[in-house]
């Protein structure tokens, strides 16, 4: 295993934290609950802005921004709303401070704002009171509008990357015309989430709907994606919600329809976070550091020099900066590292842990024989290769690289997805094989609550694929059409 990073086998969770911490992603903040990403995180934050923007401006989504601040009158318009974040709210209740004369800074009490303000836990009470100035006819629908943002949540049980008080996320908020039309846009959009996470995080997932217990507070049906982490816990990685009309009616947000008439307007949101990151780490990773898909990694390749004299890293030099160029022109990223400070055997063990997907080590005897040597983080196996023709190469490389950490994932949730048909086989699976575990259900909330109650597993969701069987509760025995799917979760 890397120094400092304890085995997974071990202690799941101390591996997970030493890993963001000694891959320089991210550490802990003054403020409890809350993380500093670094350089090195941000930038896979950065990636997966930048590929999902792109996904969203495809399907005719525009940015906008508004404010961090929330009046606390707006949460008590939409009742299962307030409800469900009430509980999470970080409240501004002045807007002031003074020197109380003895050195000390203080909240100035005649400084009381007349209403407390809300740090935005999410976006859609300050949106649909906007939107109610935005429309008023046929004409301005539909509006498709996503916002990139940081937002509170005040959590007493904190992780990084995947359950921190402040997270950056992006959340979509659309307006329609009719009911139809927020459904498919729920449903795009949830499939926008399922193409971003198979294609470029090359993690497999399932698209399922979310049952009553589980569903976005102020929804009427959330639609979500869910992975499989290497613990056997389940990982919500997005959520599309169809928010039917019950905050055009919380904020009196009417239009005028086609053939004269009033109604409201149909709503969805949509949304993923920095969560993903913790995603990531945990899907693929290993004892030895991180495991980054190439398409998502800061740097793809990385080049080691092995010399003795500085002519023979000049003519190394030489050699890199061609290789550079053209790996650049196919929007591959490459880092040369030349640091006379660090062994080539610590920089070999720095990018192991930070999992660049490839690593190139060249030395003055590869100059003569016109070779280089390569080493994948996903297999840990070397190669030596002719130096001619080599970013095609290290190009298809890559590509294979990204499809065997995909395959990996998928296969260890095949083999970690089980079907059952009593409690008791239920029970006995959590405990000595924990993964996604397929069973049928009476579609009672009751029921639902009473099988977390006794063993912390939840319905993770109704798979959009599923297929209609004959079948018995496992706890109650009453009739079920389909199964679900259950897992212990984050």
């Amino acid at each position: 295993m890397s120094k400092g990073v304890i085995s997974k086998d071990e202690d799941y969770s101390q591996w997970f934290n030493d890993l963001i911490i000694k891959s320089d992603m991210a550490e802990y903040s003054p403020v409890r609950g809350c993380m500093i990403i670094k350089p090195y995180g941000y930038s896979i934050w950065e990636k997966i802005q930048a590929v999902l923007d792109k996904m969203f401006k495809e399907t005719g989504h525009q940015n906008a921004y508004f404010p961090l601040l929330i009046p606390k009158s707006f949460f008590s318009k939409e009742a299962s709303h307030v409800e469900g974040f009430a509980k999470e709210c970080a409240v501004v209740t002045h807007y002031r401070l003074k020197n109380d004369g003895e050195g000390n800074i203080i909240v100035d009490e005649d400084a009381k704002l007349e209403e407390e303000l809300i740090i935005r836990p999410t976006s859609e009470t300050i949106i649909w009171n906007t939107y109610r100035g935005w429309i008023q006819s046929y004409r301005d629908l539909p509006i498709l509008v996503n916002q990139w943002a940081n937002v509170m949540r005040w959590e007493m049980r904190t992780r990084l990357f995947l359950r921190t008080s402040e997270f950056l996320w992006q959340e979509g908020h659309t307006a329609h015309a009719t009911a139809e039309e927020a459904v498919a846009e729920t449903e795009q959009m949830l499939d926008v989430y399922a193409n971003f996470a198979e294609n470029w995080m090359a993690l497999p997932v399932v698209k399922g709907r979310k049952t009553a217990n589980e569903r976005f507070a102020g929804a009427l049906d959330t639609y979500c994606i869910e992975a499989l982490m290497q613990d056997g816990k389940a990982l919500q990685a997005g959520t599309s919600h169809f928010l039917g009309q019950n905050f055009a009616k919380a904020f009196d947000v009417k239009f005028t329809t086609r053939d004269n008439k009033q109604d409201f307007v149909w709503a969805t949101s949509w949304g993923v976070s920095t969560r993903l990151i913790g995603a990531l780490i945990m899907a693929h990773s290993d004892d030895a550091g991180l495991v980054l898909p190439p398409k998502l990694a800061p740097i793809q390749v990385v080049v080691v020099p092995i010399y003795k004299h500085e002519e023979e890293l000049e003519n190394i030099t030489k050699f890199v900066d061609a290789l550079t160029k053209e790996l650049r022109s196919k929007d591959i990223s490459i880092k040369f590292d030349k640091r006379d400070t660090h062994r080539p055997g610590a920089k070999f063990a720095e990018y192991e842990l930070k999992g660049v997907p490839l690593r190139v080590a060249i030395g003055s005897r590869d100059m003569q024989n016109g070779t280089v040597e390569l080493a994948r983080r996903d297999t840990k196996t070397k190669e030596t290769v002719n130096q001619e023709g080599l970013a095609a190469h290290i190009e298809a490389l890559l590509e294979e690289i990204q499809a065997n950490i995909y395959k990996k994932a998928s296969d260890f949730r095949t083999e970690n997805t089980t079907e059952v048909d009593t409690y008791e086989e239920f029970k006995r699976m959590l405990d000595e094989q924990p993964g996604f575990i397929s069973a049928h259900w009476d579609g009672t909330p009751e029921t639902e609550q009473r099988i977390k109650d006794e063993t912390k597993a939840t319905i993770r969701c109704i798979p959009l694929d599923n297929k209609q069987e004959e079948g018995k509760c496992i706890l109650t025995g009453k009739p079920s059409t389909q199964r679900v799917l259950f897992a212990r979760a984050y």
